[in-house]
């Protein structure tokens, strides 16, 4: 009968090191960016996902719009480090972070992004802030919502139900948070029936393949509540709209949300 081999230290290391390798994926490597400047006064990126990256126009247009959030950014720190050197000193420079990547993408031509900013200039907390870009893959340019409603007049018939939708929805969010003491007119004066102040708006997905189930509306820290609710995404179905599409509104709107969108983290 053959003797149990001993389990040496260096014996017990390498069956350790071999479980590892076959059990354990290998760590995903950090993103690079796709623009970056790191000096004294600031370290800034952008940073773009594979789908943006696929589409060398919307790439183009992004990136360009990127670098001039970072020159720009870049600019005031290093004019604020000039005028309190002792603040950059003790605590190092800004830090800003932006990130672009694709929401849904309807008829296999109008693809919403979303522009997720990061932002810490040495105050009191970092701060965020979320845009969104609704682009036309066949006109190669950025667009509005405009093109799916029949009219979108500044207080017309259209932008009035949208933001009446919008509010109810968050009420009904606030409360299900348990923040409804916010869900005042208050909070909720500088949303307004126009499309530049309605709020940032994507083309939700939907159950029907290449459909968009309705319009979600992205609000940053303090845009309709205190820092500390965070962020909110704002549903309203295309039913609640269908009143006032137009042929090619009725086109791209059909099915109802995902589960697994309207889970997604607040």
């Amino acid at each position: 009968m053959r003797a149990a081999r001993l389990m040496t230290p260096a014996r017990i290391m390498g069956l350790a090191a071999l479980l590892a390798g076959l059990c354990l994926p290998a760590l995903a490597a950090d993103p690079k960016p796709d623009a970056t400047i790191k000096n004294a006064s600031i370290e800034a990126s952008v940073y773009l996902d594979d789908k943006i990256k696929s589409d060398g126009a919307l790439a183009a247009d992004c990136l360009a719009e990127g670098k001039k959030w970072i020159d720009k950014n870049a600019a005031e720190a290093a004019t604020d480090r000039k005028q309190e050197p002792d603040l950059f000193k003790e605590r190092g420079g800004y830090s800003f972070e932006r990130k672009y990547s694709v929401r849904s993408v309807v008829d296999g031509r109008y693809v919403s992004v979303l522009r997720d900013d990061y932002m810490n200039t040495l105050g009191a907390h970092p701060n965020s802030d979320v845009n969104t870009i609704l682009w036309d893959t066949t006109e190669k340019k950025r667009i509005s919502i405009r093109p799916f409603f029949t009219e979108t007049a500044d207080n017309g018939p259209t932008l009035t139900a949208m933001r009446k939708a919008v509010v109810s929805a968050l009420n009904t969010e606030k409360k299900r948070r348990g923040t409804g003491e916010t869900a005042t007119a208050e909070w909720y004066k500088e949303l307004k029936p126009t499309l530049l102040k309605i709020g940032a708006v994507t083309l939700a997905p939907s159950t029907v393949s290449g459909k968009s189930s309705g319009l979600t509306f992205h609000y940053p820290p303090y845009a309709v509540g205190p820092y500390a609710e965070g962020q909110y995404v704002i549903f309203v179905p295309w039913e609640t709209l269908k009143p006032y599409l137009t042929p090619e509104g009725a086109k791209i709107f059909a099915g109802a949300r995902p589960k697994g969108d309207a889970d997604e983290p607040q």
